[in-house]
Order: C-alpha cells, then structure tokens, then sequence
C-alpha cells in the first residue's frame, strides 16, 4: 500500500494529463495526442488506485478479475463497433459511468465504515448529502442515457414524447428529491436513500423523452455533462481527488460543449436540459407535405458539373458515415484537384448525430485539416460556389429553418447550400432526415438529386471523372 502523499501526486499528475486530454481533444491536429495523455492519465490513476488498496492480496485479486471483465468488454465494443453507431455507444457508456456512481453511492450508505464516514444511522451530514446527490444525478444519468440509446438505435421512436402537465411533473419530482435529501440528512432513513434513487431513475426518462431527434447531439453531450457531475459527487464522499478532478472536467466540459451546441442550433440551453421545455412538434410539419416534383441526375451528369466548376464545396452527413463513402469521396476530390477544380469541405456543428462526427470521418480518409471549415467560415462562400456536393446530409441544408416558423428547426443556422449555382444532393430516397421534416432543398431548381448509396454514387463518380 503507497502512502496518502505519494497517492495524492500520481493523482494530480493523471489531473494534469486529464487537462492536456481536452486540451488536445479541442483541435483534429492534436487530437491524436490528446488521446494519448488521456491514455497515459488513466493507466496512472488505475494503477496507484490499486496499489492503494489496503488488503493487498485479496483487493488485488478481485481488482484484476473485474479489470479483465470490464476492458475485456471495451475492447471487443471498440473494435465492433462502426462509426455510424458511435452515439449511441457514447450514450450507453454515459448510462454506465451513472449506475456506477449508484452502485458506489449504496455501498457507501450501507457500509459508511469502509469509507471512513461514520456508522449507520450516523452518517457524517456533507457525505450523506454528497452521496446522495451523487446517487441521484447517476440515475437520472444512467435512465436517461437509456432512453437516448434507445431513441438513436431506432429501438424507440425519435419523436418527442409529451403528454399534459410533464414539465410540472418533472418539476415536482425535482424538487421532492431535493426535500428528500434535506430529510435523509435529518433521520438518515434507509427507506429515503431508496426513494430518492427511485425517483432520480424515472426523472432520467421524463426528461429526455420529450427531446426529439433534432436535439439528440445536444442531449448526448448533456448527459456527458451529467456523468462527470455523479462522478465528481461521489469522488467527494470517497475522498478521491482523481475522481474529483476527472468529474469536475468531464462535467464542466461537457456542459460547455452542450451550451456551444445549442447556440449552433438555436436552442435554448435551458429548454433543453429541463427536457426539452417549450419544444415543438417535430412532426406537425410534415404532416401535410405534398409531393413535388425533383430533378434526378446520375454519375456522368455530377461528374460533368464537377469537372466544369472552378470551386465545389463538400458538404458531408450521416449518409456519408453510414455508406462509409469518406475514401471514395477524398478519391473524387483528388480527382478534381487535378483538373484545376478547387475543392472545400463545409461542416455543420450537428452533422452526423454526435460533435465532431464529421470531422472523424474526414481525418479517417486523410483529409487536409486545412480543407475543412466550420459553418460560420464558410457559409458565405456558398454564394460564390459552382456546385455543393451533398453527400448524405439533410437537416443541416435545409432552408425551411430560415422560413418557416412552425418548423421545429427554425431559427437553427444552417448551410446556405440553396445559394450555389448548382446542388448535387446525394440521397437514397427523398425521406425525410432525423428531425422527422421534408428538406425543401429537394425541390429547387438548381437542385438535382442524384438517388444512390452514397459511396457507390461516389464511386461511380469518381470513374466518370
């Protein structure tokens, strides 16, 4: 067993290598070594955790077995899992990051000995209260982590769903627990600490059931912000400065992203983490859309366009992610570069379905970091395009959230993809994107369609070229 002093500098050093993790994490050119010091921050703060265990022997043993279970675990995920399906494994590791910080919270009520908090029924009151807070933001975390994985694997719908009086009731439920606490604190009943647990796992469903589809990569990175608050909470009762400062970050972090994110879609950052209070129906749009006419083009006609232009913009989606068409995209663009064509890529905050989604994918097919702008640098270049290239993106081009008020992506900033010359929109079909509406880009006349899976589309392209 290391000493309390030699423990606390391994746990700042892993703290610091945790900072220059996001530190690194905010640029794609230094992402790659952001990974690393998080990596490096980890495996410290893992190993001086179990040498700190008191019974050496036995702790060690039951250490290694559940460290071997769960990595084992990871790893098999991580390299299962594709990119398209990432949100959703974010959102199920949230859920997890918040029932540990349940299952730790109950061990500490029930066994406040071990912890050095007190007796039963004789809980010191700052432990009780961090333990408890903890407790219930890692159930709202982890029930509500839940439903968004269930919303973005398609298992439940992504439409909102509301029913009379949910916010009030949300409201009631948030303020019970906090009465609860203030009385847990006073009898330090068993009962209570249930109760409020209970009540923390069904606020987790009330809240995020009524964000719809629109919103989700806000609510993934809420839930960020919600797990690293249980951790930090409970790394207060457990007295562990590593879980303190790795919560607090995490927390913060992602509560900044989620603030970032709403201001990229117009949303209110409130409303959205109080579920979705005031939000529309995302469907009510759509409702009475009448089928219009498109233009449908094919490889040879997108390659002519291309190949004419002086300037295209690329403006990747999900469609992109799920075709896995990023190789062949950069081999079109390639293409086009040897013909004097010159070439952006224009990435919107939501593309995909969680931060940063695009950007991964571009970095995966080698794409020139200094080729790729975010929507305020480039949005006004579109006017003065030749082509935009639409590549399995829908929400995030579609006009209507400049014009329509009744929209439920109204007042979102979106690419002015409507403003080039010509529109070459690469779709399998024309339904509707995640928020559940038509894009009224489909129908312009400077739009043509060209209906294919993205990466065989590209592809095909990229031969006509």
């Amino acid at each position: 067993m290391i000493s309390a002093n030699i423990l606390a500098v391994f746990y700042l050093i892993s703290g610091i290598l945790f900072i220059l993790a996001l530190r690194g994490l905010s640029s794609p050119e230094t992402s790659r070594q952001g990974n690393l010091f998080g990596i490096i921050g980890m495996a410290i703060a893992i190993s001086v955790t179990i040498l700190s265990v008191g019974n050496f022997t036995t702790g060690f043993v039951y250490l290694l077995i559940f460290l071997i279970i769960g990595g084992s675990m990871g790893a098999f995920i991580a390299f299962k899992i594709p990119m398209t399906a990432m949100p959703e494994l974010v959102a199920g590791f949230h859920s997890l990051v918040g029932l540990a910080a349940v299952f730790v919270a109950i061990s500490a009520f029930l066994n406040p000995e071990v912890f050095n908090l007190g007796s039963p029924g004789n809980i010191k009151i700052a432990s009780l209260i961090e333990m408890s807070l903890g407790a219930a933001i890692g159930a709202i975390t982890f029930s509500g982590s839940i439903i968004a994985f269930l919303k973005l694997r398609g298992i439940m719908s992504g439409s909102p769903i509301t029913f009379i009086g949910q916010h009030y009731l949300n409201l009631f439920l948030g303020i019970s627990i906090i009465i609860l606490i203030f009385y847990l604190c006073k009898t330090q009943t068993s009962n209570l600490f249930w109760i409020i647990i209970g009540i923390s796992f069904l606020l987790g469903v009330l809240l995020i059931i009524p964000i719809g589809g629109a919103d989700m990569p806000v609510v993934i990175s809420m839930l960020n912000s919600y797990s690293g608050w249980a951790a930090a909470g409970i790394g207060f009762t457990l007295e562990n400065s590593a879980l303190i400062i790795t919560g607090a970050l995490v927390g913060s972090s992602g509560a900044i992203l989620s603030y970032i994110m709403c201001k990229g879609m117009n949303r209110s950052f409130f409303n959205v983490i109080l579920g979705g209070w005031g939000a529309t129906d995302q469907t009510a749009t759509n409702s009475s859309q009448e089928q219009k006419p498109v233009k449908n083009g094919n490889a040879d006609d997108a390659a002519f366009l291309m190949k004419n232009a002086s300037s295209v913009i690329i403006v990747p989606g999900y469609g992109m992610a799920v075709a896995q068409a990023q190789h062949a995209l950069r081999e079109m663009v390639d293409a086009l570069k040897k013909n004097g064509v010159k070439v952006s890529y224009a990435i919107h905050p939501v593309a995909g379905r969680m931060p940063g989604h695009m950007n991964v994918l571009l970095a995966e097919a080698n794409v020139p970091y200094d080729e790729v702008f975010e929507l305020e640098e480039i949005n006004n270049d579109f006017a003065n395009c030749d082509v935009a290239y639409v590549i399995g993106a829908n929400d995030v081009t579609n006009p209507v959230a400049k014009s329509d008020p009744q929209s439920p992506i109204y007042g979102m900033p979106v690419l002015d993809v409507e403003k080039s010359k010509s529109v070459l929109f690469v779709k399998r079909s024309l339904s509707p994107g995640y928020a559940g509406i038509d894009n009224d880009l489909f129908y312009r006349d400077n739009t043509l369609m060209l209906f294919a899976d993205a990466k065989k589309m590209t592809e095909e392209i990229v031969k006509s070229l």
